[in-house]
């Protein structure tokens, strides 16, 4: 059911999709295509917001804390998976993969590839800052407007 605290956990983790892609995209190789990837990530960022902050809004200060982590945390996870997904997908179309097992591990491995990126001081910064504020704002939505 739609809430104040499902808009504002959705547009939180939207936002802190946007200002992590926009942190991401100058540490990929020169001449990377990115194409809808921010707009991807936010989206990843509004379904995460929307179906995991949300409904867990209205626990508390420490909840609201780890609530925001938590759907950081899914953010992230959905986005390596995503985004791993869509390089295997395009590596496949050009039959870089002998077989469907070796194309649906090489998801992983991409992800994983990809998720080392994210091992910057200021991306994990980002999103531990974000999450928590975004936990906070959700939290604060909730009892605002119940």
């Amino acid at each position: 059911m739609p809430d104040a605290a499902r808009l504002v956990a959705a547009v939180s983790l939207a936002l802190l999709a946007f200002i992590v892609s926009g942190q991401i995209m100058p540490l990929m190789p020169e001449g990377t295509d990115f194409g809808y990837f921010t707009w991807v990530n936010m989206g990843i960022g509004v379904v995460c917001g929307w179906v995991i902050m949300g409904k867990r809004a209205g626990r508390g200060i420490t909840g609201a804390i780890n609530n925001g982590i938590t759907g950081m945390v899914a953010l992230v996870f959905w986005g390596l998976v995503v985004q791993g997904t869509y390089e295997m997908v395009g590596k496949s179309m050009r039959r870089h993969y002998d077989g469907p097992f070796e194309a649906i591990g090489a998801i992983f491995q991409i992800a994983v590839k990809y998720g080392a990126v994210l091992l910057q001081a200021n991306i994990i910064g980002t999103l531990l800052v974000g999450g928590v504020l975004a936990g906070l704002a959700t939290e604060y939505a909730w009892r605002t407007w119940k």
